[in-house]
């Protein structure tokens, strides 16, 4: 498991990232503008971070992965919003590990700047979030970070898939502003990324963004990412909305843990589900 430092497991050292989208792209899973924007050429060892388990050490028949990338930004902090933050994702954590499907759960978290929390574990090796191992005071590559971030769930994915594992997703992004530090990426690449997941009816992904003083329109800028209106949380900046939301988000997750006709309801009816 990651010690927090974004070096993340190796037990997936044998895995070939650039070859799981290779083969995603022959499959017609990613456009090609999905792939270009996916083999960026440092992009590989970042998302290597955060497959984490062995496919082989997984014992159920199909799994759902779910994925957090909780804001690590200044902004969380000097908005008071830092605990409430931890725990809404320590929150989600505890709906997963109640649900009859815990044991066909894998989780990651990594966070908006790059750290990774966890790889992909078990639900019961997830890491909680507290003040040690949360401290926001970073920027928001969010453009940047989201692509490395669906590429790590489509990568685990592809592995499972590749291995005669059924697997879905239910992904989460969280900001409390729009993009400003990404070096790479574009909100158009993020888009390609996400259609190409949601075309293969395997994936959600959601995205809540915290109000800012009305300074962000965070619907249009989750728009201008691929991510569906229905898919979209926008919490007030107070610690109770903020746990709410979260609450919204774990009931979603929990629904599409319950097999493949429990997730199809639940990608097409979104957090109104």
């Amino acid at each position: 498991m990651s010690n927090g430092n974004g070096n993340g497991n190796d037990s997936t050292s044998g895995v070939n990232v650039q070859t799981l989208f290779q083969k995603a792209h022959e499959e017609g899973i990613l456009s090609p503008q999905a792939l270009q924007a996916l083999t960026v050429v440092d992009l590989g060892a970042r998302i290597q971070a955060g497959l984490g388990i062995k496919v082989d050490d997984v014992a159920a028949s199909e799994v759902t992965l779910v994925t957090m990338m909780p804001d690590d930004s200044g902004s969380i902090r000097f908005g008071g919003n830092a605990q409430a933050v931890r725990d809404g994702h320590n929150a989600v954590l505890d709906a997963l590990l109640r649900c009859r499907q815990r044991d066909g759960i894998l989780t990651h978290c990594r966070y908006l700047n790059g750290q990774v929390l966890y790889p992909y574990v078990p639900l019961d090796q997830a890491v909680r979030m507290d003040s040690h191992n949360y401290d926001p005071d970073q920027g928001t590559p969010l453009y940047d970070q989201t692509v490395v971030l669906l590429g790590t769930v489509l990568a685990k994915a592809q592995e499972f898939a590749h291995a005669g594992v059924p697997a879905r997703t239910v992904t989460l992004l969280l900001t409390d502003g729009a993009d400003e530090h990404s070096t790479r990426s574009s909100a158009r690449e993020v888009a390609a990324i996400v259609r190409d997941l949601l075309m293969s009816e395997l994936h959600i992904v959601a995205a809540m963004g915290i109000d800012d003083g009305g300074r962000t329109d965070f619907r249009a800028v989750f728009r201008s990412m691929g991510i569906e209106d229905r898919w979209i949380l926008t919490p007030g900046s107070s610690a109770s909305e903020i746990r709410r939301a979260f609450q919204v988000f774990s009931q979603s997750a929990v629904q599409a843990s319950q097999g493949p006709a429990r997730f199809s309801r639940t990608a097409l009816g979104g957090f109104g589900n």
